[in-house]
């Protein structure tokens, strides 16, 4: 099969998504399924490659990602040519590199809606930032959301066999009580469905409670009865496998053990702390991470988005210690729902781009 086209987004100048970036196109395993491209500017990349003394390896520039020969030892990249030498400083938040950063993600998300790549990964922009730059987004997911115009999407992320989408992310504690509906809740269900059809991922959705023990029969709640239930028996006459309320306290480890497909997490740290407990490890010594796996993908849209989970990291930037393994991940999910997502359209006869059969149908 034809290796698909993945557009790297590369963050926040300022911060490590050059450095993972350009770390990640050094493995050889990436362009054994692949072609990445990197989306950024020519003076950040060139000022990381000698940061990292990557002298084996030459930075190319492509006009466009069909000039993109994908071998490797040569990094491709599209210059935007937003930044100059001087017009920006490592680990420090600036509009100049906020404004880039936005750039490179929307210079994705077009290339991507217009059939040009298959795939768009990021690397880790910093919110401050952008907004200083004028663009008033939360993070990534709802620029993608508002440049592919859906509103119905979820944020999953995915640490080995721990898969989890959520209900409501980026807002106070105080709001989400409000926010758990029977709509949102059902509406998450059915994204977690189709994650989990893309993903190729196994078993039942799990939808976890929101109160302690799911509320006790409402003891500690009504969240549960209100929405989460009704919820669940809806996705299940729709024949969804779906089961829960299942306690939070426990819900996480069995899915990691493989018994879940995703889980349905309600808030935002509800779901983000067994993903990052199970993918990052830090040095017991020096308090430095030394794995950072997992990634985070956006479900619901019509192209795909995979991301590294953390952000830019500022107090490392420029150091050359920047842990690759979350943008090495997020790759190899974005190869794989690409593969995946044309042996689709070739049993549909709707893909123009592959002309052999999928082997992996």
């Amino acid at each position: 099969m034809i290796k698909p086209i993945l557009a790297v987004t590369m963050g926040d100048p300022a911060g490590i998504g050059p450095e993972i970036s350009l770390k990640a196109l050094t493995h050889k395993k990436v362009y054994e399924n692949a072609v990445p491209i990197i989306i950024g500017d020519a003076a950040s990349l060139e000022k990381t490659k000698k940061i990292l003394a990557l002298d084996g390896f030459v930075l190319s520039p492509v006009a466009s990602p069909n000039q993109a020969k994908g071998g490797y030892g040569q990094i491709e990249y599209i210059d935007l040519g937003l930044l100059k030498p001087d017009s920006w400083k490592l680990g420090e938040v600036s509009k100049e590199a906020g404004e880039a950063a936005f750039r490179y993600v929307e210079t994705g998300i077009q290339l991507a809606l217009k059939g040009e790549v298959d795939a768009v990964v990021t690397a880790p922009i910093n919110k401050e930032a952008i907004q200083l730059a004028g663009h008033h987004f939360p993070g990534h997911t709802e620029i993608f959301s508002h440049y592919c115009g859906i509103n119905d999407y979820a944020m999953i992320l995915v640490s080995g066999n721990l898969r989890v989408i959520h209900v409501t992310t980026h807002m106070s504690m105080r709001n989400v009580c409000d926010a758990i509906t029977y709509e949102r809740v059902l509406a998450a269900i059915r994204l977690a469905k189709q994650a989990a059809d893309s993903m190729g991922a196994k078993g039942a959705i799990a939808v976890a409670g929101f109160n302690p023990h799911s509320s006790e029969n409402g003891l500690f709640g009504d969240e549960e009865e209100r929405a989460i239930i009704p919820a669940i028996a809806a996705a299940r006459r729709e024949g969804i496998e779906a089961e829960g309320p299942i306690p939070a306290d426990t819900v996480f480890v069995k899915a990691l053990a493989g018994k879940y497909a995703v889980v349905v997490a309600m808030y935002h740290d509800q779901g983000h702390i067994p993903v990052k407990l199970a993918g990052f490890h830090v040095d017991e010594k020096t308090g430095r991470f030394t794995d950072v796996g997992g990634i985070n993908c956006t479900v619901g849209l019509p192209i795909i988005r995979t991301s590294v989970d953390h952000g830019t990291a500022f107090d490392i930037a420029g150091l050359g210690i920047a842990n690759e393994q979350s943008m090495l991940d997020a790759i190899e999910m974005a190869a794989m729902m690409a593969r995946k997502n044309a042996c689709k359209n070739v049993r549909k006869n709707a893909c123009k781009k592959v002309k052999e059969p999928c082997r992996n149908s």
